[in-house]
Order: structure tokens, then C-alpha cells, then sequence
């Protein structure tokens, strides 16, 4: 596959820029935490605007070769809006084009399959509140059976019913979602559901009786979370994160 991508920095908005080089680190950070499945997974962002237009993976690229440039812009249907050598999957697109749809406030979708997430995913019980990190997932969580392969357009209202306010996802059989306003927030909060459940999965392999969170605990998570991060949201965290991926590989950039 060529690989010798033409820079869109200077043919697209300053704006869609900023999101490009985001959404690109997005997909750089999900591959060097571990949570990409090959190829089969998706970060969607929405472009400012009322147009209804999207940045997703060029489908075949492993994440950490992700770049600005190279990621698609798609429409609705997942119809390329820039000319791309790359295809896309309208297919993988079908979860992320619904919650789309249906949250305004959705400027990113995140989807994984960890091994960890889809573990948590199989029990019964879900997430459990036997961690910090549970509590901030808690606050926020919803679940969808799994109904297959997510192709069929007669299950996105099901899936919108069952996510409705929600920005954590936990997909039954399947693996996990996250929604934020930004490409900054989903990752943060995928950041925390992911330790979740590998602290569910290890907790559980201990064996001993578990400890679990006093209910009182989790009135007002939101506002703690607001005075954990100063403030700044996952803004607090992300320059950090950019500096990382900068000194290993910045060409996520180009």
C-alpha cells in the first residue's frame, strides 16, 4: 500500500486541522495503550458545522499509522467527502454514525475490544463499584445486548434507546464505547473504563471476597471529577500525552 500520503494541512479549515492532528494522536495513543484489535476498531470525530461530517480511520491502517492527512472524511453514509486512497468501512461505521445521529453533544466516539473490556462485558454483573476508577464509569453507564455483528440499520434505535444520556457504553459480548465532547474527553474517559475492567478482571482472578464502594460515594462523581482535573477536563492530561507521542513518533502530525 502507498504510503507517500499528500499533507492536507493546507487544502483543509485551520479547524478541521486542530481535529485531524487530535483524532490522529487519538488513534497513535489507542494502539500504544494496547487496546487496538488489528484494524477492526473505530475513533469517529465530527466536524464543526451543521453538515453532519466526519473524520474516521482509512480502513487497512494499523493505528499507530494513523497521520492527520490520511484519516477520511466521510459523510453521514460514510461516502468520502475528500478524495482518498484509502477505503473506509461503512460497516464499522454503523455504531458510531448512530450515536452521531442521536447526541449532539457526541464530537467523538470511541470503540474498543479489549481484552479486558470485552471480559467485563461477558459478566452479568458488568461493572462492578469495587474501584476509584469504577466510580467516574458508574456515574455515567449504560449497556446494550449484543445482537451480532453490528450491520443492521433495526438495531440502531435499540442502541440509541439503551445509550441515551450516557457517555460510557459497555457493549455485552462486544467491548466498550465512550462519547465526548471532544476527541480529548472520549480518550480520557476510555482511559479510566479500560483500567476498570482490567482491575475488575484482576480483582476477580484474586479470588478473595471483594470490597465494594459505599453507594454514598458515588452521589455528586461528577463534580469530584470536575475538581480531580482542575477544572480542565481531559485537557489537563492531553498535552502531556501529545509530549509522549512526540518524543516516540510525531509524525501522527503530518
Amino acid at each position: 500500500m502507498n504510503m507517500n500520503i499528500a499533507s492536507l494541512r493546507e487544502v483543509v479549515s485551520a479547524e478541521e486541522w486542530q481535529l485531524r492532528v487530535d483524532l490522529a494522536a487519538c488513534y497513535r495513543l489507542v494502539a500504544l495503550y494496547g487496546w487496538s484489535d488489528l484494524v477492526f476498531t473505530h475513533v469517529s470525530a465530527r466536524l464543526p458545522g451543521p453538515e453532519h461530517h466526519f473524520l474516521i480511520n482509512p480502513y487497512g491502517l494499523m493505528f499507530d499509522e494513523i497521520t492527520a492527512s490520511s484519516l477520511v472524511k466521510v459523510d453521514q453514509a460514510c461516502n468520502k467527502l475528500i478524495d482518498s486512497p484509502f477505503p473506509v468501512n461503512p460497516a464499522g461505521f454503523n455504531i458510531h454514525s448512530c450515536i452521531h445521529q442521536a447526541r449532539e453533544d457526541a464530537g467523538c466516539v470511541l470503540h474498543t475490544h479489549s481484552r479486558a473490556g470485552v471480559a467485563v462485558s461477558a459478566q452479568k454483573a458488568g461493572v462492578l463499584p469495587i474501584s476509584q476508577q469504577s466510580t467516574f464509569v458508574l456515574a455515567s453507564l449504560a449497556y446494550h445486548d449484543y445482537e451480532g455483528v453490528a450491520l443492521r440499520d433495526d438495531e440502531k434505535p435499540r442502541l440509541q434507546q439503551a445509550l441515551g444520556t450516557k457517555n460510557f457504553l459497555m457493549l455485552r459480548n462486544h467491548g466498550l464505547l465512550t462519547i465526548g465532547r471532544t476527541v480529548q474527553d472520549a480518550f480520557l474517559s476510555m482511559y479510566t473504563f479500560e483500567n476498570t475492567c482490567r482491575i475488575q478482571v484482576d480483582a476477580l482472578a484474586g479470588g478473595g471476597e471483594l470490597v465494594y464502594v459505599n453507594p454514598k460515594i458515588m452521589e455528586g462523581m461528577a463534580e469530584v471529577l470536575k475538581t480531580v482535573t482542575a477544572g480542565q477536563g481531559a485537557g489537563i492530561a492531553w498535552p502531556a500525552l501529545l509530549r509522549r507521542l512526540d518524543k516516540l513518533d510525531p509524525s501522527y502530525k503530518d
